[in-house]
């Protein structure tokens, strides 16, 4: 920290009125320099520009594209260079100095011309930055190279290699590349003429060797981006020079603003009741909200202000941020801004408006630039002490009443503030009507969504549990809101409608979300409290994805595609429409289940219509979990609460996992031998099972293992067992659940059989149901879209350890999964279409 005393002002300003305004003009004129102001501050001399480190993952993604260009779209790439160096001929007329003088000339003269500016300048750091980036480009070029030559496919190496003689050669131009490193490093071209001469050199010279075939053309782009990756790469790890307004520069945007400072002291983020310095809280609460510099300002005229200062460096986090939020979820985040000039203009935009909606907020008096900051001077809140410093026996009823009627004005101005915390709720403690303001409108939007308002309330209800209890939040709202808006609550009740902060406070208070739809159901028992929907993707999406792909390359890797396309013209066109039949029974028998245990009555054409929706879920969900949400929804779309829903589809799978070991048993004793397994269980199978078994029991006495277990099961026992003990008193029930699962499973068991019998392989029965049920229960283990890859290599494994020769056994699964999986969906789709358009979905 540092004081900065500068001789006195030439003149004296008054107050803020339109008067002092243009005195204050006539001193910025005449004092340009900010002469005789304080400033307390610590300024950053170097940053870390995150746009850098963006710039690195930009052009490493570059280099991906491209070189995937170069080997998948390899007769595309090799046109566009014909078509470029058709011109070479036209060129060499007009070009009267030679492409290997324009090569020398950027080797040696452009990196000399860098380094004597910088030296000139004496930016000796900067220098060494540019010579590490051009070294830096340098390896990495070499280094692609010898990968390429090492590792690179034919039509890798094809696009980037030039003819030389008899003989094709790789090229990447490690000098472009170590060239462009310079250029990055050494700043933006619009702050220094050789960098700017440089830069048109370069391209120049860049065109013209591509055009006369000298480097392909994808070889230039490599190395270009190569550069880019180089030179940002050093300028993220070594900070570049602050742009930032500091000093006489921030000194001269307030003046510009029209104010007269006489002392700037920079406020942070932490701060206490006990300061000598009135409103040190609030301004430490604008600190915290938005992560920006906060200044307390004191003009001529002994006024305090605050002047808020918006860096331009941060403004790229800030858009990412924003950006990834907007496609992640849906609804949550207001327009992106993509300038720090357009962050300002929105903050004072709100700022404005809710002013104008009469919420108590501190007036923005001015806005102004310097350098790379904008500036936002306002009214200061002397007296007033954040929502987060303030006891909770402070924290009356007539204060939660002032909150959300400060939300009200503005909602019904149509502003929402889509980021309310304690930080931004302030308390004139000093007021005898308890005065409430709300700040932080940076975020908002006008002419918000009804979503937008309700996520207001969401976020406002769960920051004031935390600090007055559930029970008191909720009775406060409930005082000032309609019916309607408070069962609106209930569904966004979850932690990603909150703010970070908001968040990270439930970290410590886990049950607080709990608590409120507890109340707000006691409240309202008709009230809907099921999360809605708001994420599009979430990590568990990523991971899908990511296993799929990974399924789908060791499933089309480990093919044979000549020996299954001679398989699949062998196959029995009879045996396989049997097995696509068959597979359409288990539709069947997975209603007929449903229908067995479900608590109301559903026509059984939607109930079966449902399991065939399910076919199409099932391309985008793990298996088993597609059909079974399907199901829950059916259920709750028919009046069943939510509870008794979910115990009838858990009993449901329990049902069938019970049914499937009957069936195996009974299979086995019908056959009267296990064919290929016919040996188990043996002596090692029964020891390896009793030690798993004394494994297990050893493992329960440890009381938190067992209170685990219990936590994960005794649920899913007091969901299912009231269900279960009513079926059983009404044996048709159990009829008919037990004829759908045996339906169901016998389905999937007998189309594999006739999947087998299309190739002409035997197995016995018994055989093919262990082979089919283990594969199936290795695609539930694995969350993939219907198990996919997982199921193919479990079935291939099976039929080939029953003695099915591989090509076969690929055959017979794929024939398989597409007439079980594939060919499903297509109709899934219509009947997930007809079931939306009715309203049963």
């Amino acid at each position: 920290m540092s004081e900065v005393p500068q001789e006195p002002a030439a003149g004296t300003l008054g107050t803020t009125t339109a008067r002092d305004r243009l005195r204050a003009a006539l001193t910025r004129r005449q004092d340009p320099d900010g002469h005789g102001v304080t400033i307390v501050d610590t300024p950053e001399t170097r940053v870390h520009h995150p746009s850098d480190l963006l710039a690195v993952v930009l052009a490493s993604l570059g280099i991906a594209l491209v070189l995937l260009l170069a080997v998948y779209a390899h007769a595309t790439t090799s046109g566009v260079e014909a078509d470029v160096q058709g011109l070479a001929r036209v060129l060499q007329r007009v070009l009267f100095v030679p492409v290997a003088v324009l090569e020398s000339l950027l080797t040696f003269v452009v990196p000399a011309a860098i380094v004597i500016e910088l030296s000139a300048r004496r930016l000796w750091r900067q220098v060494l930055e540019v010579l590490a980036a051009g070294a830096l480009g340098l390896v990495l070029g070499a280094l692609t190279l010898w990968l390429i030559r090492t590792w690179g496919s034919s039509e890798l190496i094809g696009s980037l290699s030039v003819r030389r003689g008899s003989t094709s050669v790789v090229i990447i131009p490690s000098y472009v590349a170590a060239i462009t490193a310079m250029l990055v490093t050494a700043g933006p071209r619009t702050r220094r003429r050789t960098v700017r001469w440089s830069w048109n050199l370069l391209w120049v010279a860049l065109g013209t060797v591509a055009i006369t075939g000298t480097i392909p053309l994808l070889a230039v782009v490599v190395a270009l981006l190569l550069g880019r990756a180089a030179g940002s790469g050093v300028r993220y790890l070594a900070g570049v020079r602050s742009e930032r307004a500091y000093g006489a520069d921030l000194v001269r945007g307030v003046r510009q603003a029209g104010f007269a400072p006489v002392r700037l002291v920079r406020v942070h983020d932490v701060a206490s009741r006990d300061d000598d310095e009135p409103g040190t809280l609030a301004a430490a609460a604008l600190v915290r909200y938005a992560d920006n510099r906060v200044y307390a300002m004191t003009t001529e005229t002994d006024e305090r202000l605050d002047v808020v200062v918006l860096d331009g460096d941060r403004q790229v986090v800030g858009f990412l941020t924003r950006l990834w939020r907007s496609l992640r979820l849906r609804g949550i985040d207001g327009r992106a801004v993509v300038s720090l000039r357009q962050a300002a203009e929105r903050a004072a935009l709100l700022a404005y408006a809710a002013r104008a909606a009469g919420v108590r907020t501190p007036r923005l008096l001015a806005i102004s630039e310097a350098e790379d900051s904008m500036l936002l001077v306002q009214e200061h809140v002397a007296d007033a002490v954040p929502l987060r410093d303030l006891p909770a026996e402070e924290i009356t009823d007539e204060v939660l009443a002032g909150i959300w009627e400060q939300l009200g004005l503005a909602h019904a101005a149509g502003i929402a503030h889509r980021a309310l915390t304690s930080d931004v709720v302030l308390l004139d403690s000093e007021r005898d009507d308890a005065a409430v303001w709300l700040t932080g409108w940076e975020y908002g939007d006008v002419a918000s969504s009804d979503l937008a308002r309700r996520i207001d309330m969401t976020q406002l209800v769960a920051m004031l549990a935390l600090r007055v209890g559930a029970g008191r939040a909720l009775s406060s709202a409930v005082e000032v809101l309609p019916s309607e808006d408070i069962a609106a609550i209930g569904p966004l009740l979850q932690t990603v409608t909150l703010p970070r902060s908001t968040r990270d406070e439930l970290r410590s208070h886990r049950t607080v979300l709990a608590e409120l739809r507890a109340a707000l159901v006691e409240r309202l028992p008709e009230a809907d409290v099921e999360p809605e929907r708001l994420v599009r993707f979430g990590a568990r999406t990523v991971i899908t994805i990511t296993l799929l792909l990974a399924a789908v390359v060791a499933v089309v890797t480990s093919l044979n595609l000549d020996q299954i396309r001679t398989a699949l013209t062998t196959a029995q066109p009879v045996w396989a429409a049997v097995a696509f039949v068959l597979g359409l029974l288990t539709w069947v028998g997975a209603g007929l289940t449903l229908i067995a245990f479900t608590p109301v009555r559903i026509p059984p054409w939607r109930t079966i219509l449902t399991q065939v929706a399910g076919s199409f879920v099932a391309i985008a969900a793990p298996a088993g979990v597609g059909p079974a949400a399907l199901n829950l929804q059916l259920l709750r779309k028919r009046g069943v609460s939510a509870t008794l829903a979910g115990a009838t589809v858990a009993l449901v799978q329990v049902s069938q996992f019970i049914v499937t070991i009957g069936i195996l048993l009974v299979l086995g004793i019908v056959s009267g031998d296990g064919g290929a397994l016919r040996s188990l269980p043996s002596a090692t199978v029964l020891w390896a099972l009793g030690i798993v078994a004394a494994l297990v029991a050893a493992l329960l006495l440890i009381p938190p293992v067992r209170h685990w277990v219990a936590q994960r099961t005794l649920p899913l026992v007091r969901q299912t067992w009231p269900r279960l003990i009513e079926v059983l008193g009404q044996p048709s029930r159990l009829v008919l659940a037990l004829g759908g699962n045996v339906l169901m499973t016998m389905g999937y068991v007998l189309a594999f059989d006739a999947s087998l019998a299309a190739f002409g392989v035997e197995l016995s029965l018994l055989d093919v149901a262990v082979i089919y049920l283990i594969a199936n229960a290795t695609g539930a283990a694995v969350p993939t879209p219907g198990g996919l890859g997982a199921v193919e290599l479990a079935l291939i494994a099976g039929l080939s350890g029953a003695g099915v020769p591989p090509a076969i056994a690929t055959s017979v699964t794929v024939l398989f999964r597409v007439l079980t999986y594939w060919a499903r969906i297509p109709i899934g789709w219509l009947a997930m279409r007809h079931l939306q358009k009715v309203g049963d979905l």
